[in-house]
């Protein structure tokens, strides 16, 4: 069995506004429910769980509708680390779940094929990661300083979905829920000693983060609708 664990737990804060950022109206519908219906399609995805704030737990009904994914099985508060808000997610999960892919709710321009492909890696290797590839020249500096220009063929930019086996996951949450350090599960299951493999993505799969990124969103939506006219 695949489950997917959607994260929309975080503040916000860069974001700002008044309506929580998985909420906002993109295209005449909520952020959040562009990403839901991506899971919803895929036919790898068996079950949907959803990480809200506690404060969006107690709002959601008033923005989505959940009667339009049954594939969506429990809706669930985070906590004060994304660790912490993904295990809460994981606790939720079906008992015969065997892959479990993490998404970022802020990503609704994954594709299908990508989730299928991300979840059928992590079945075939422990755990996979979509990423994209790094165009720009990367420095590292140090004390306001250029020292040094990174090899850029080597790098890769993380995106979500992130899939792993499950008891690689759970494995790698132990004693790391409250560090704030972590940004994905990718690098938790690093430090257990876990390869990844990786998936080569697509540039739509971006993060929603500020509003001038949501209105990039719209942008590609009114280009892909007037693709399909």
């Amino acid at each position: 069995m695949n489950s997917a664990i959607i994260v929309a737990a975080g503040r916000g804060t860069r974001f700002g506004g008044d309506t929580p950022k998985q909420f906002v109206d993109l295209a005449g519908k909520p952020l959040l429910a562009h990403t839901l219906e991506k899971f919803q399609r895929c036919e790898y995805v068996d079950e949907i769980v959803l990480v809200l704030s506690a404060d969006a737990v107690s709002s959601v009904d008033r923005y989505l509708d959940a009667g339009a994914f049954p594939k969506l099985t429990a809706v669930v508060a985070g906590g004060p680390t994304r660790a912490q808000s993904v295990f809460n997610g994981l606790e939720a999960v079906d008992s015969s779940c065997e892959i479990v892919a993490i998404h970022d709710a802020a990503r609704p321009f994954v594709t299908e094929v990508d989730i299928a492909l991300v979840l059928a890696s992590a079945r075939k290797s422990g755990a996979a990661c979509l990423v994209r590839q790094v165009y720009d020249t990367i420095k590292r500096v140090a004390g306001g300083n250029i020292v040094e220009t990174l090899d850029r063929s080597n790098l890769r930019r993380a995106q979500t979905p992130q899939a792993f086996e499950i008891r690689l996951l759970r494995q790698a949450f132990e004693n790391e829920l409250l560090d704030e350090s972590v940004t994905d599960e990718c690098s938790l299951v690093e430090r257990i000693g876990i390869h990844i493999s990786i998936i080569e993505g697509n540039s739509r799969n971006i993060k929603i983060t500020t509003k001038e990124d949501l209105r990039l969103a719209e942008a590609i939506l009114r280009v892909e609708t007037e693709n399909n006219d």
